[in-house]
């Protein structure tokens, strides 16, 4: 049973929160260019400084070598997927050599640098270095590392709000019983 639309059609939303809240999520998930597309788009009072931001961040892998390495083998992996094994090689002697040698590296290494091996490395044991979920969650680690670094939040505030309006329809649906509110569904949602 989802809520009666007449509960919250009326209902006033502060267009500057929402686009704050978006605006939030662009810029906690790195998205430079959409962010600030955004912000000239909708007339938003919002400068960037992104270079003093990046500047800041230089450091920040450096001292943090699995996210580094991450990083090393994603591009690695990027060089083998185009095709350009020659490149790929160069890049692996240049700046994975140093991860020869260190215990917790070692296996991925091998792994990663298998897919050379491969004509279609996409069929290879070893594919999934190749996926979009391997991409996404070197991405996930680095975008983690840099909130941390910055003492911000892990989720953006649109992700918190998603959160709350889960938690309140799961607690609605426990109090209510099997005739209660279904729980929230943000796939179900967007479809409307």
């Amino acid at each position: 049973m989802d809520p009666d639309p007449a509960c919250y059609e009326n209902l006033a939303i502060d267009e500057g929160a929402v686009r704050k809240i978006i605006l939030d999520y662009l810029i906690h998930n790195c998205l430079q260019e959409t962010a600030e597309a955004f912000v000239a788009c909708t007339g938003m009072k919002y400068s960037f400084d992104w270079s003093a931001k990046l500047d800041k961040r230089k450091n920040l892998l450096q001292n943090n070598e699995d996210v580094l390495f991450d990083l090393l083998t994603l591009h690695f992996v990027e060089l083998v997927r185009s095709r350009n094994c020659t490149g790929a090689l160069e890049f692996a002697q240049k700046e994975l050599t140093s991860y020869g040698n260190r215990e917790q590296y070692i296996e991925k290494l091998q792994d990663v640098v298998t897919l050379l091996a491969y004509e279609e490395p996409e069929k290879s044991p070893v594919y999934e270095f190749l996926s979009m979920d391997h991409r996404q969650s070197v991405a996930d680690k680095l975008n983690k590392l840099v909130l941390t670094h910055h003492q911000l939040p892990a989720t953006s505030s649109l992700e918190r709000l998603v959160q709350q309006v889960s938690v309140v329809r799961y607690c609605l649906k426990q109090d209510c019983g099997k005739d209660g509110w279904a729980p929230f569904s943000l796939t179900s949602f967007l479809k409307r």
